[in-house]
């Protein structure tokens, strides 16, 4: 198909659950309170150097991704969770050398909804 744009090669982490003290109020920081992160991202240079290797060196080790995220929470707090995905999408292009990430951060604290969200978008140097 000529013209027509290719999609990036991406890597899905959906819904990682995570208890992180997030919240306005002190008493909604007081505990640690679930939160669903979910990421795509995209690695520097694609798919095609580590598919043909069969090397997990050159591309986004998603597994390293998510023990990242589960211990970030640890002796720490965010008041919002805008500033809590924008630190880990500034993370995964600093630590993962990803070329773009988009985070999206699910908190259940209004009874009335089924959640509230964030999302961001960040690209890092190519």
């Amino acid at each position: 198909m000529s013209g027509a744009a290719t999609m990036p090669d991406t890597i899905v982490l959906s819904e990682l659950e995570v208890f992180y003290r997030v919240g306005v109020p002190d008493a909604e920081r007081a505990r640690p309170q679930r939160l669903l992160l979910s990421l795509e991202m995209e690695p520097r240079d694609g798919f095609g150097s580590a598919a043909a290797a069969d090397d997990l060196a050159q591309t986004i080790d998603y597994f390293a991704v998510s023990r990242r995220l589960l211990a970030l929470g640890e002796g720490r707090e965010w008041r919002l969770i805008e500033t809590l995905a924008v630190e880990i999408a500034d993370l995964v292009l600093r630590e993962f050398a990803a070329a773009r990430v988009q985070v999206e951060v699910r908190k259940f604290i209004l009874t009335e909804a089924r959640y509230v969200a964030v999302k961001v978008e960040r690209s890092g140097r190519r």
